[in-house]
């Protein structure tokens, strides 16, 4: 329990013993918890006119944290889930800070009973192939920068990862020789390996043999040699993605991320009949409950479903209607087969009688020719 009710240490505190030491958080969690305190502490110096240093732990309380997420919202243009997310990193702050200054627990409970924001779910967006086509042949292959922005493209179309594992890869994480792959670390730190198609591995043999420039390890480095920052990423694709609308007209519409392409990959597997517990390991997901969002958003599986099930529907139809059709006996057919010859055939003295105690034709019919 810390002495000071000054807001500033206790905020230290909070990322060097509760995220760092205690929890161990990964550095892509610290990030966003950093961003979302630098954004507060903005709000609340305009708002009351004081700095970060001199803040009391009391001037930060519930109206003024929605009055923030609210600003972010109306004004900065965020999404509802970015809203959350900020909510959450605060939430964490105070449930930290319950412990430390429980002089502050009413205030702290008004804060922590500020409700996550409901949102509408959309479909997941994804690329069809032509557009993937398009896409990759975007880059000028001739410069340095289009052979790395296509072969990124490529391992991110092909592999799935996200936007943090590209970023992150290095070139020792590829393995190219028999059973090709590549390795990261993914969300939650577990490690997986995702496979690497032949034309994939070509492509990544070809850009490993390019100059290296700056830090030696990074896989995809930028132009000064560091690694891809996400709106360097968001660059490429946004240029790339100009370019082939003018091969896929289509792709005018759509926003193209990382994750619209680790998005891309999954509706390829689900539609190829991949099994999502295999999609899910792939896509390094924490539960094959996660992929029922690729199951909602491909038409053509929900169509493909639909005619099933009118095909099973005719089907009934077909056998409930031979149930109630009345079958002919073998006399039946016979009386209607010589009322037929007769018919045909007027000059013929036949005596048509068909005989009450066999299914046959009378043989007197038979002898006479009929």
């Amino acid at each position: 329990m810390i002495a000071s009710a000054t807001f500033a240490p206790l905020l230290e505190l909070f990322f060097t013993q509760r995220l760092m030491q205690q929890r161990q958080a990964s550095p892509h969690t610290i990030s966003s918890y950093r961003d979302t305190f630098r954004q507060l502490l903005k709000f609340v110096q305009q708002r009351l006119h004081k700095p970060p240093s001199r803040l009391n732990f009391e001037d930060i309380d519930a109206p003024l944290i929605v009055a923030f997420l609210d600003e972010l919202e109306k004004h900065q243009g965020i999404s509802v889930r970015t809203r959350n997310l900020r909510l959450a990193a605060i939430h964490s702050f105070f449930h930290y800070a319950a412990l430390e200054t429980p002089t502050h627990s009413a205030q702290i409970q008004r804060v922590l009973a500020i409700p996550s924001k409901r949102f509408t779910r959309t479909l997941v967006h994804f690329l069809t192939p032509p557009e993937v086509d398009a896409l990759l042949a975007a880059p000028d292959q001739g410069t340095w920068s289009g052979r790395r922005d296509h072969a990124f493209m490529l391992v991110a179309v092909q592999t799935g990862l996200r936007l943090s594992e590209m970023t992150g890869l290095n070139r020792e994480d590829l393995i190219l020789g028999a059973g090709a792959h590549v390795r990261v670390i993914g969300k939650g730190r577990k490690e997986r390996c995702t496979p690497i198609a032949r034309s994939t591995r070509a492509v990544l043999k070809a850009w490993l043999r390019e100059p290296q420039r700056g830090d030696s390890t990074v896989l995809f480095p930028s132009a000064q040699g560091r690694r891809l920052s996400v709106h360097g990423v968001q660059y490429l694709l946004n240029k790339h993605r100009k370019t082939a609308c003018e091969v896929c007209p289509s792709l005018k519409e759509k926003r193209v991320t990382v994750h619209c392409l680790r998005h891309t990959m999954a509706m390829d597997l689900l539609q190829q009949g991949v099994r999502r517990s295999v999609i899910a390991l792939w896509l390094g997901h924490e539960s094959v409950e996660t992929t029922e969002i690729y199951v909602e958003a491909t038409l053509a599986m929900k169509e493909q479903a639909l005619e099933k099930a009118n095909s099973t529907t005719r089907q009934a139809w077909t056998l409930q209607a031979d149930r109630r059709t009345p079958r002919l006996s073998e006399q039946s057919i016979a009386l209607k087969l010589c009322r037929v010859i007769a018919s045909a055939h007027p000059l013929l003295d036949a005596k048509l009688s068909v005989d009450r105690r066999s299914s046959i034709v009378p043989p007197d019919i038979i002898r006479k020719g009929i």
